[in-house]
């Protein structure tokens, strides 16, 4: 028995000693894999390898596979997207994402279509993508996809984000790794040397965490960049992301295949809408504190690196400030949820209305005539404000619960957008004699079959190393076997 506790206390001991270690290894491993910071923080390695796993998928039906081992459709939670999304890559394949484990791995199976940047898919994928930037941006942006993952270490190919993406293999500190944050630092106020630990915590997931462009020249890639020109740190708003958008030919991405208008996109802006003005932000609060709270083993605290909402770990981060029980915390999250999903679905379909309404118009009537030119563009307008909104809101993270007053207000800005465009291109078509049904017809059937394949059909196994650390090492084999 006292042998069995003194085995007990060495463990512990040597959990702890182990924890206290504050610089990296001083042997020079590739810091890219996670595996030689495992050997001195174990606990956060065994935490992050856990994001490998299946997860609970929790009692909302909204946003229900996000962060989980599982993925779901989101073209099929939300039928009004392929519509809104036809003629681009999301309307074919959009799904809700999985752990960090699985960046990669999720984005080489998905249809090709989503891929067609090539080289810069892999900016917030791989923990490599820094270091091909700087090794050669335009030979990375250059590449197809298939040739961008290529250039990753065969070994390592299908690492998500790993520990060198948050901290400083010389000294484990926090800090950015994405040329894209760094530079759009400097267009919100921040300077990169002078961040308080709040902006630090919110800088290092924000940094992927973002909504970004892939700049074009025509079909040219020129690189990524966020649009937070205009905006200020903690006032990022969705009406400067959209004047960024709608400013700057370079940020059109697409065109809109049933209206037959270039658009921009927005992709997960959590940052940006828990930054601008949130109650948690404001009381100083930052992504790791709900998200990767404090955990005890062995008298050993460390920082939970398997990264989920807390709807799924029993709201343990939130009754560290909150004196609510879990039941109720939980119940108030998926309420505001609740209401932000329903006011989401109701400005999707009211927008996608009014591309239908624009199909219309685009094929009965002369749209640059001087007597129809003002209207059609008047509705263009609102139409473009009621989108970017919808797609803001069908992509941030937390179905609105980051920010809630800021999420009803941008939905309900979506919808009155929506009926004003509405509105303008029922007179224009009445007035040049088009019938139009008091209900448009939106015939989601043509939108929702036949949007595509899986690339890949991965197993698990193929990818998954030993948790236990004997086989680690054994990453996945090369795009190129996986094919055959």
């Amino acid at each position: 028995m006292v042998c069995g506790v003194l085995v007990g206390l060495l463990v512990a001991l040597a959990a702890c000693a182990t924890q206290e270690q504050v610089s990296a290894p001083t042997a020079e491993p590739d810091y890219h894999d996670p595996a030689p910071w495992g050997e001195r923080y174990p606990l956060e390695y065994s935490s992050w390898h856990a994001t490998s796993e299946e997860r609970p998928a929790g009692k909302s039906v909204y946003k229900r596979g996000f962060d989980g081992g599982v993925m779901y459709d989101k073209l099929s939670e939300y039928p009004f997207m392929p519509l809104l999304f036809k003629g681009w890559g999301f309307g074919i394949d959009y799904n809700e994402p999985r752990g960090h484990y699985y960046m990669l791995v999720d984005q080489s199976e998905v249809d090709p279509a989503r891929v067609k940047t090539g080289g810069a898919c892999l900016t917030c994928k791989s923990p490599y993508a820094e270091d091909l930037y700087e090794k050669d941006s335009k030979a990375l942006f250059d590449a197809t996809y298939d040739e961008a993952v290529a250039m990753l270490p065969k070994e390592r190919r299908f690492l998500g984000a790993t520990c060198i993406d948050c901290h400083d293999p010389a000294t484990t500190q926090l800090a950015t790794r994405r040329w894209t944050v760094g530079a759009a630092m400097s267009e919100v106020g921040l300077d990169p040397e002078k961040l308080t630990l709040q902006q630090q915590r919110l800088l290092v997931c924000g940094q992927c965490h973002c909504s970004y462009s892939v700049m074009k020249d025509g079909t040219t890639v020129l690189g990524v960049d966020l649009p937070w020109e205009g905006s200020t740190w903690g006032g990022i708003t969705v009406e400067n992301i959209v004047d960024s958008l709608e400013t700057q030919e370079a940020r059109i991405e697409w065109t809109q295949q049933v209206t037959g208008f270039k658009l921009g996109f927005i992709r997960h802006p959590d940052i940006e809408f828990f930054t601008s003005g949130s109650a948690h932000f404001v009381a100083g609060a930052s992504c790791v504190d709900c998200h990767m709270p404090s955990r005890t083993v062995n008298h050993t605290e460390f920082r939970d690196h398997d990264v989920m909402s807390p709807l799924k770990s029993d709201m343990v981060a939130c009754m560290r400030c909150h004196d609510q029980s879990a039941a109720e915390l939980k119940a108030e999250v998926l309420r505001i949820q609740d209401r932000d999903a329903a006011l989401l679905i109701d400005a999707g379909y009211r927008t996608a209305t009014v591309a239908k309404l624009f199909e219309i118009a685009n094929s009965r009537l002369a749209t640059q005539s001087a007597d129809i030119k003002p209207s059609y563009d008047e509705a263009a307008a609102h139409y473009r404000q009621a989108f970017y909104r919808v797609v803001y809101m069908g992509a941030e993270n937390s179905m609105g619960f980051h920010n809630p007053d800021e999420g009803v207000r941008m939905l309900r800005d979506a919808t009155e957008q929506a009926e004003q465009a509405e509105k303008i291109l029922r007179d224009l078509l009445t007035r040049n004699g088009v019938a139009v049904p008091d209900e448009v017809p939106l015939e989601l059937r043509e939108y929702t079959d036949d949007r595509g394949v899986r690339r890949l059909d991965f197993r698990r196994e193929q990818y998954i190393p030993d948790p236990t650390g004997e086989a680690v090492k054994k990453w996945p084999r090369s795009l190129a076997d996986l094919l055959e």
